[in-house]
């Protein structure tokens, strides 16, 4: 890391004496100083040494000083350099300009030594300070990229047999609050749930994938795991918000006998999933399992109920969070909205892979990038 006095200060400027008057009061100070005699060669030797300080003048042949600015605000090697504006300009429009165009400071001709000198030791102040900001940042970008590679490697790969499932998982930043698991209770009940915490980022991933551990372990005490109401009551009562920082989470939760072709669910203030079944008329039927409730988490005493549906052969079941009907509603609200959703389940349901979906969301919806964390499961029953 540099210090105050070998941090390079770069010295923009076409008039010789200038340059040279500054070189000798900030060397006398013991600083590193390079020179450039216009624009484009402050240009390319800011782009070379990436300096900690820019001094540049305001008017230059070339390339003006607000030129420069722009160019080296457009450089992501020269984030932390601070610029300072020399000029003679005095009005307070002017000095606007430079400050909307990018420069941080502005030193005025002729120079004064005492003012150079000053404002150089707060520029490079600043700097540092950028500098250890910015260090700080990609530590913690580091840690948050290693963070999530854990939660994607908690959630289960595709399930390929007598059921098929496959899954996406879509975090609206580097972690998320959603999270979803599947696995055999024994060989004849498939256990299958969604759940959505509140919140982003790794506040909600935590708890998210706390619970994951849980229900992969079966460790929630007094719990039936084939009875998907027990399950909610025991998550109930293991995560009150009051107790986790704030957080709830809606969640879907369903059991399938596959023996008896019949699904037992259960949800919390989550999204229905949609069963996609095929009928003899040719037109497909189409049913939201749900059970109404409220979310985990949010009040200590609250009842749950399962209910049962039966499993055509050849039935799809879809598990999403609301993320995926609510991407573009605050542009297009009228337009894409869960029944739209659902609509669209049913026109791609035959031959549509999950990232076709995903992309005909995005596509109907009107965003490049979902605002949301963001999980869809697609079960195909045989």
């Amino acid at each position: 890391m540099e210090s105050a006095l070998t941090a390079k200060i770069l010295v923009i400027d076409d008039d010789p004496g200038i340059r040279l008057v500054i070189q000798k009061i900030l060397q006398k100070q013991g600083y590193d100083v390079i020179l450039a005699s216009d624009g484009q060669q402050g240009i390319d030797l800011a782009t070379q040494i990436q300096p900690a300080l820019i001094i540049c003048d305001w008017i230059m042949p070339v390339l003006d000083g607000l030129e420069v600015c722009r160019r080296v605000r457009a450089n992501p090697a020269l984030a932390t350099t601070y610029f300072i504006l020399l000029t003679s300009r005095g009005e307070v429009s002017d000095r606007v300009t430079g400050l909307n165009t990018g420069a941080d400071d502005f030193l005025s001709k002729p120079v004064e030594i005492s003012e150079l000198q000053a404002r150089v030791r707060a520029a490079l102040r600043l700097h540092q300070l950028s500098q250890d900001l910015q260090t700080q940042k990609q530590l913690l970008e580091a840690e948050l990229a290693e963070a999530a590679t854990y939660v994607r490697s908690l959630l289960p790969p595709p399930l390929l047999g007598t059921v098929n499932i496959d899954a996406r998982f879509i975090p609206c930043r580097q972690l998320g609050g959603d999270c979803f698991d599947y696995f055999w209770l024994d060989p004849d009940y498939l256990a299958i749930y969604l759940l959505d915490v509140s919140g982003h980022g790794l506040g909600s991933a935590l708890p998210s994938s706390l619970v994951l551990n849980l229900l992969r372990s079966h460790v929630l005490p007094a719990v039936n795991f084939y009875q998907p109401h027990d399950v909610l009551h025991g998550l109930n009562e293991a995560f009150q918000m009051n107790l986790q920082n704030q957080k709830y989470f809606t969640i879907w939760y369903g059991v399938y006998n596959q023996a008896k072709r019949q699904l037992t669910y259960a949800s919390a203030g989550h999204p229905p999933a949609i069963l996609i079944a095929p009928t003899e008329t040719g037109s497909p039927a189409v049913h939201r399992l749900a059970t109404p409730s409220v979310p985990i988490g949010i009040l200590p005493e609250v009842s749950y109920n399962s209910d049962r549906q039966t499993i055509p052969p050849n039935s799809t079941l879809y598990i999403f969070s609301d993320g995926i009907y609510e991407a573009g509603q605050l542009a297009t609200p009228s337009k894409w909205n869960l029944d739209a959703f659902v609509e669209l389940l049913v026109q791609l349901n035959a031959s549509a892979n999950l990232d076709s979906i995903l992309e005909q969301v995005q596509q109907s919806s009107g965003v490049e990038t979902f605002d949301d964390d963001l999980s869809l499961l697609k079960v195909n029953f045989s």
